[in-house]
């Protein structure tokens, strides 16, 4: 088993950089995107025979919303660092991944949270005993390439059986299909351009679909001034404004001496944080600190603020599932449109908002891809007829019917839409 994670790793690597570096700009296949489902569709198609294919990562790393980097002369996770699901009859497979190769990692420890509560004022509130097993990845393998900064811009699929891509630096790739994976956040700006645009139902479930603000602060001190030892790891602060420096962890367990702690807010105060200056954001947060823990403790002597908002290759963390947005408009969000399919953790219908959601949908939409470049299957039509029978032994073409269709039904329909692509083809 830790054979077949360490060669999933360096397939990982190699996938990547080999692809990216020496790949045909007309491959069979482009990714858009080494972000957890990006991979996951690119290991697929390799396993399954096909490795014509390129990945454009926008960034210069890979793991899109994981992504750790060095902070007071240590390593933090920006992004994704917790593993839910690591117990229990079916295991989250980043977990299993993690344990396979021996990763460095710790669990999270809640047992006191509720005991170590504190109101605006700095009282202490009392609670009752709580815990919460949760997995905390620790130093991760950091892979960084050069010459990696491709953003797409924009994605052409109006040439039979072609889609082509365009990234800002000018290059030019062409495929006979492109993987989109992307967060819904970067969908629903204007980043990526759709040539020709995308039809109303897919507009409508893309836009209609939410993508969370979730923003760690670090800051580093030079000495320890809170408590340590087990159900000491989190605190919570309540504030009448909701989600005011709400949740802080310290990190002794994972970086024993190191005095770094962070403080989490989400949505509307990161979107605030984010854009006010980082000293202010600073000053806020030793205010809070005081409060608990008495005036004369030391000022940070530094702070780091993710900007996920601010990013327009992310634009959010992790998507939710909005009130009143139904399965089928989900579906709709998932399919693809001619040769352009779509994928991520938002595409999961029931992991939204994972890793292992991002995981499982880039290998589902590999599949649906693979099925097509075989001719196994067309792109969410399975099989059907073009045309359609009459009682009077002649066949109707099946556009025909779909345009008869009131245009309420044929604006909400993927179906329709990829019907009249194909036909418009055939």
């Amino acid at each position: 088993m830790k054979g077949e994670a360490m060669k999933f790793h360096l397939l990982i690597f190699m996938i990547f950089l080999v692809n990216l570096a020496s790949a045909s700009s007309s491959p069979s296949v482009i990714i858009v995107g080494a972000g957890m489902s990006g991979i996951s569709a690119a290991k697929k198609l390799h396993d399954e025979g096909i490795k014509d294919f390129i990945i454009l990562e926008a960034t210069s790393w890979i793991g899109g919303r994981i992504h750790k980097t060095e902070f007071g002369g240590y390593v933090v996770e920006k992004g994704a660092n917790w593993l839910h699901g690591a117990e229990g009859p079916l295991k989250n497979p980043m977990y299993e991944i993690a344990k396979q190769i021996k990763l460095k990692s710790f669990y999270s420890d809640f047992s006191n949270v509720s005991y170590n509560t504190y109101k605006q004022d700095g009282i202490l509130c009392l609670g009752t005993k709580m815990v919460i097993p949760i997995l905390v990845l620790g130093n991760s393998t950091h892979i960084s390439p050069k010459g990696i900064k491709k953003v797409v811009t924009e994605v052409d699929y109006s040439k039979r059986g072609k889609v082509t891509i365009k990234t800002e630096d000018g290059k030019v790739y062409t495929g006979q299909a492109v993987i989109l994976s992307p967060s819904i956040g970067v969908l629903q700006s204007d980043l990526i351009t759709f040539k020709p645009q995308l039809p109303f139902w897919k507009r409508r479930a893309i836009n209609e679909f939410s993508i969370g603000v979730y923003t760690k602060i670090f800051l580093k001190f030079p000495k320890k001034f809170w408590p340590t030892g087990k159900g000491t790891e989190f605190f919570y602060y309540v504030h009448e404004r909701r989600g005011y420096y709400a949740i802080w962890q310290q990190l002794e367990m994972e970086h024993p001496g190191a005095n770094i702690m962070f403080v989490t807010v989400t949505d509307d105060e990161s979107k605030r944080i984010e854009a006010q200056p980082d000293e202010k954001t600073k000053a806020e947060a030793m205010k809070v600190l005081r409060k608990i823990f008495g005036d004369d403790i030391p000022d940070a002597t530094d702070i780091m603020i993710p900007r996920w908002y601010s990013d327009r290759l992310y634009r959010g963390t992790f998507t939710n599932w909005p009130v009143g947005y139904s399965i089928e408009k989900h579906n709709n969000l998932k399919a693809p449109v001619g040769n352009v399919f779509f994928t991520g953790e938002h595409t999961h219908a029931e992991l939204f908002g994972y890793a292992d959601g991002a995981y499982y949908a880039g290998a589902s939409t590999a599949n649906e891809v693979n099925k097509l470049l075989k001719k196994k299957m067309s792109p969410s039509l399975r099989s059907l007829s073009l045309t359609s029978g009459r009682a009077d032994g002649k066949r109707r073409p099946l556009l025909y019917l779909l345009l008869s269709l009131p245009r309420n039904e044929q604006l909400e329909n993927p179906f329709f839409s990829n019907c009249l692509y194909l036909y418009w083809w055939m």
